[in-house]
């Protein structure tokens, strides 16, 4: 890479934007790179990861259109390997970890992997990747058991280490990871998805650097920061000053579970917020405890989401945002609290702030969504191979001011995808013998909440050992301005015996026989507005599509449907 001289001439707006989006390009193409080449499928599928491009500080100045509930995690773990490697970096060097106490992660599945980008032996910028991998070992495949209950028994946990030093692996490291997962081929090639997406971000860094120079693309990145900062502030100003609360629950855990707290006040004074979640719940000995990493992710996402205008995906609009949480509660948990399936809390937190906000901008917020993707992950042995299906299933949205919530798509918070069934079905175990929507689930409204997904799996290995977890049964989704709640989700196991209901997050694996079904129903999307007020024709369609049964229309919006008897709703 060449040297330019100093930059003598101001902020040229073209040049920014064309700088901006190159960035943008740079991170959106890490994504592209880890989902082609990834081997797991709930990295290739599913996309569970994230990718960014950072600069010399360390700060993100561009994320790839991945995963949102993760964006936001990066600069915790950037802040830590600047402060224990600043002086022990060299071109070449990769640094991996996972660990959520003491290195910036999230939970042990999800692997980070950076590489610092050097200009003339001086670190100018990093490549930052995140993956949720099938299986680092645990208790249970897939490695987010709800029973846990120290992060000792979760998995493989690795501080900040380096994968490669000067451009040489740590085959030693590699050993250690392939010899704790249950499936090496994944998670190693996985790895290789991940290092690749740092080398194309290496190359493109590259390219900016010898079209612009060190000096002034340093320039345009620091005025990216101060712009996003700028269009985050105007659009926190529109909100009225106030201080604002709401408390929203997670139903618990185990077979009895007690419903826990989810506080948030948001205090909004001209263009400054802050966020605190004083009086939400103590941590608990399962593995819903939530990492402060994850969580600011999901406040910065909630934040981001009542926007209007265009603003980059670089850590400047992070600036006007403050929060805090107690030390030792399930949204900043203390070791060794386990924390394999944090994700629950996560997206809470994003619903949380969303209620409190409702109070203020009722216009520019979203009813409650369905609490998450339902998390279902299966292993075991099948004609002597092992085999693990890390599930995300995604679901609905939430209605909003002017229209009805989606459904079939992931919670706002995330950008994930279903997984193909004929994918599933051609590489593992299993049989998907139902997938669909689940009519007059969602919450009633002049605008309607989504429709709530099914899934249902039949297991043809002879033992396949699985967890799950999800939420939303006894607190299903709450609706905004008179809107009603989304129906609530359910979990049904179907053996020789008959059907068992199953907890929203039970302290136990269960173990399927050849043969057995589980059925999983997500929580279905609040309603928005008085229910009466809703336009009949758009009943009307509701009913056509069989969203919406006649009695539902007739009982919830009082729309009578003359004619022939009611379709009879499907999947």
């Amino acid at each position: 890479m060449t040297r330019h001289p100093p930059m003598t001439r101001k902020i040229d707006p073209i040049t920014f934007e064309v700088v901006r989006n190159a960035l943008s390009s740079i991170a959106d193409e890490m994504a592209l790179v880890v989902l082609r080449s990834a081997y797991s499928p709930v990295v290739r599928d599913a996309m569970d990861y994230s990718t960014a491009v950072c600069d010399r500080h360390g700060q993100v100045v561009a994320q790839g259109l991945t995963l949102a509930v993760q964006l936001g995690s990066f600069p915790d773990v950037m802040e830590v390997l600047r402060r224990e490697f600043r002086d022990d970096m060299a071109p070449g060097d990769v640094f991996i970890c996972n660990d959520p106490y003491g290195s910036g992660g999230q939970h042990l599945p999800d692997l980070y992997v950076i590489k610092p980008l050097f200009v003339d032996g001086a670190v100018r910028g990093y490549a930052a990747t995140m993956a949720h991998h099938s299986d680092v070992g645990g208790i249970a495949p897939g490695s987010v058991a709800i029973h846990a209950t120290e992060i000792y028994q979760e998995g493989l946990r690795l501080p900040l280490l380096k994968l490669y030093e000067a451009g040489e692996p740590d085959r030693k490291l590699f050993r250690v990871i392939e010899k704790n997962t249950r499936s090496p081929v994944q998670v190693l090639g996985d790895l290789r998805a991940q290092l690749a997406a740092c080398r194309i971000a290496e190359r493109g860094f590259g390219q900016l650097v010898d079209r612009y120079g060190v000096t002034e693309l340093e320039a345009y990145l620091e005025e990216l920061h101060d712009f996003a900062e700028t269009r985050m502030r105007a659009e926190i100003a529109r909100i009225p000053d106030g201080t604002y609360r709401f408390v929203d629950w997670i139903d618990g855990v185990g077979d009895d579970p007690e419903p826990l707290p989810i506080a948030v006040t948001v205090a909004v004074e001209g263009d400054e917020i802050a966020l605190d979640f004083g009086g939400s719940a103590g941590q608990v000995l399962a593995a819903i405890n939530c990492p402060m990493a994850m969580v600011r992710s999901a406040a910065y996402c909630a934040i981001r989401c009542l926007a209007t205008d265009d603003i980059p995906n670089c850590e400047g609009y992070m600036r006007p945002i403050r929060m805090s949480a107690p030390a030792g509660t399930i949204v900043n948990p203390v070791e060794p609290a386990a924390c394999a399936a944090r994700g629950v809390i996560g997206y809470r937190v994003f619903d949380a702030i969303m209620g409190a906000i409702a109070e203020a901008v009722p216009e520019l917020v979203i009813a409650g969504c369905e609490g998450g993707p339902t998390l279902f992950s299966v292993g075991g042995h099948h004609e002597g191979k092992p085999f693990v299906l890390t599930e995300v299933l995604v679901s609905t949205w939430g209605a909003r001011a002017a229209r009805d919530g989606v459904e079939g798509i992931s919670n706002p918070a995330a950008n994930l995808s279903n997984q193909p069934v004929e994918l599933i079905e051609a590489e593992l175990p299993l049989e998907v013998t139902r997938y669909g929507l689940v009519p007059d689930s969602g919450g009633a409204g002049k605008h309607r909440g989504g429709l709530a997904s099914v899934r249902e799996f039949r297991f043809l290995a002879e033992r396949s050992e699985f967890t799950i977890r999800t939420d939303r049964r006894d607190h299903p989704p709450y609706g905004i301005a008179g809107g009603g709640p989304g129906a609530a989700s359910a979990n049904t196991l179907i053996d020789c015996d008959g059907e068992h209901e199953v907890a929203t997050m039970p302290m136990k694996s269960f173990i399927a026989r050849r043969g057995d079904v589980f059925r999983m129903v997500s929580a279905g999307g609040g309603g928005y507005g008085d229910p009466r007020e809703r336009d009949p024709a758009a009943v009307l369609e509701d009913v056509r599509e069989e969203k919406l049964t006649r009695e539902a229309a007739r009982d919830l919006y009082g729309v009578v449907i003359a004619g022939g008897p009611a379709p009879e709703a499907s999947d």
